[in-house]
Parts: structure tokens; sequence; C-alpha cells
């Protein structure tokens, strides 16, 4: 508590002397060269990864568009991760929350902001140690698809391969599969290091939350002798985005999930149906598998994939179809098949 209040008061204390000055080369002068010696995570942002000049930027949706922080770091000399891998990795949220509320107050930062409607998104994050999953966690898809409810969160992995993003495409690997299935995600992003975590205390491990996809060949998954791994990592199959929103803003067990093909609506139903709720989550998963800031969690899917229809009824996913996902105030992902 003590380190979260010193860091909000290091970027309340740059907004301050930006105000009385109304000079940020002042303010920047003050303060020493590199990164700050503060560490936590970003609060109050959406976040996201854009393609500029050939390479991953950190991104922050505001009010005056979305602030390209590398190059608003650069405009007013303020040291700030440039990446969300960089955020994340290097637990550097201050030095970000210090940067955006700067660039915000401050006309020289002006062209660092873009247009939403001109940014290419890359996933929202980049190269996570771990991609962990967490299968069979709706009630009502274990019923859909006829399972016991497990006893304790059923996990299996993605490898970074699979890391795909907002408005991008799937190239379907038609040699080896047919069956192509979606599956809307609540996804949450690790912002510290966890091992053995308390219930109580999981949430305050999490940077953000954002839209994902399991995207799923199930006759990979389920007809070749159970190869979960097969099933679910061929490449770009893991599609995340638009938005990682700032851990403080969002209460994950009761958000609105939403899958929809070609504008048909698919999956709609609540976090509110987890089996095990995000808590129970990390802290299950923090007990066998050290989680490190930057690694991604999979929470599972809602009733309403194809899989659990009648097999009469199954009409498999195909090339040209678009899949859009949306999760409450985490925004919409959108991606087309190929």
């Amino acid at each position: 508590m003590e380190h979260g209040r010193r860091s909000f008061l290091k970027v309340a204390g740059v907004v301050g002397a930006v105000a009385a000055t109304g000079r940020i080369e002042e303010v920047a002068a003050q303060s020493p060269p590199g990164r700050s010696t503060a560490r936590g995570m970003a609060r109050g942002l959406t976040l996201l990864t854009m393609i500029r000049d050939g390479e991953y930027r950190l991104g922050v949706k505001t009010d005056q568009g979305v602030l390209d922080v590398k190059q608003a770091s650069g405009l007013l000399a303020m040291p700030a991760p440039a990446t969300m891998d960089d955020l994340l990795q290097n637990e550097d949220g201050p030095a970000l929350n210090a940067v955006v509320a700067a660039s915000l107050g401050y006309a020289k930062a002006r062209p660092a902001f873009v247009a939403e409607s001109e940014v290419v998104y890359g996933p929202v994050v980049t190269h996570p140690e771990k991609i962990v999953c967490v299968g069979l966690n709706y009630r009502k898809h274990a019923q859909e698809i006829g399972a016991q409810v497990p006893k304790q969160p059923v996990l299996f992995n993605k490898f970074n391969n699979t890391l795909n993003r907002h408005n991008g495409t799937i190239d379907l690997p038609v040699e080896v599969a047919k069956n192509f299935d979606y599956e809307v995600e609540l996804v949450m992003v690790i912002g510290k290091q966890a091992k053995n975590v308390r219930e109580a205390d999981a949430l305050s491990y999490v940077a953000g939350y954002c839209t994902g996809n399991d995207f799923t060949a199930r006759d990979l998954q389920l007809e070749t002798g159970g190869q979960w791994m097969a099933g679910k990592t061929p490449d770009q199959f893991a599609p995340l985005g638009p938005y990682l929103v700032t851990a403080d803003q969002v209460d994950p067990d009761n958000l609105k999930i939403e899958c929809r093909v070609n504008g048909e609506t698919r999956q709609s139903s609540s976090t509110a149906d987890f089996i095990f709720n995000t808590r129970q989550m990390i802290s299950y998963i923090s007990k066998i598998i050290t989680l490190r800031p930057g690694d991604i969690i999979f929470t599972g899917t809602p009733e309403g994939v194809i899989q659990g229809k009648p097999k009469e009824q199954r009409v498999w996913l195909k090339a040209g179809d678009k899949v859009a996902c949306s999760i409450e105030k985490l925004g919409e992902l959108r991606f087309q098949l190929t």
C-alpha cells in the first residue's frame, strides 16, 4: 500500500510541476536520467500495442487520441516504457502514468497523439514467458458438452507463435484440420511475480484484462488421441485485443462476454458463470507454476461453441468467416479467417 501511495504521489507531483511552471523541460531536468526507481503497475489506463515504423510500440487510448508512448517520451525527455512487454516485465507503471499525465497537459506532446482509426494493432502482449489456459471453466459450457464440473482448474497451454492481434487474420491450417471453433475468453495479464498466492491477494498480481479467443481445431484436439496442444497451438490461434484495461478499473468476475460470427451471436454469457473465479485460478496456478510479469492466463469459454452442438448441427468455421468477440469494458476483438 505504501509503495502504491508513493507511486501515486510521484505522478501527481509531475502533473503539478507542469501545471505550476508550464515547462516540461524544467520538470524533466529535475529528474535523474534513465528509468524511474519506482516500480508498480499502471493505473487508470486503457493500453494497446500498435505497429509504427516497423516496430511494436506501447499506446494509450485517451480522449485526445492514442498516445504513442515512445514518441511522447522523446518529446518530453521523460523516461517511459516503449512497449507493453517493457511496461509489464519492468513493472514500469509509475513512469507510464507520469508521461501520460504530462502529455495530456502539454502542447509539446501533441504530435505523439494519433487517431485510433490510423492505428495498426499488434498483439496486446507480444513476448509472455507463459500462456496458461484454463479449460472447462463455465458451468453452462460443461453442461452443453456433457462434462462433469471439474474439482480443480483444468490447465493447458499455448505458445507465443499463437499470438495474434485485433483486425488480424488466422490462416487456417486446412492441410491438417477441418473442424475450427471459436472460444471467446477473458484474458488476465500478470503484473508482478506470483508464487503460492493466497486467493484473497490474487487480484493484486493482475496488471490488466483483455479480450481473447482460444481458437481451436477440434479434430486435432479431440480426434487424434486427445492432443490438446496440437488443437490449440497452431500459428495465430490466440488473438488478443484491442486493449489491455488496467486491473483497477475492472471487476473480472461479473462481465458480459459475447462472440459473433458474421454478425450472428453465438456465445452470450457472463463471467459470473465461472466455475473457478479469477482469484481461485491465479492462486491455484501460482502453486504449480511461478507466474511472472507479462504472463497471460486464458480463463475459459462460455456455452455456445460449435463443439457443444449436436453433431448434425455443427457447421465449422471456414475461410472468409469474420469473428467478433466482446467483453464488457474491454472492447471488441475482431479477426477474419483465411
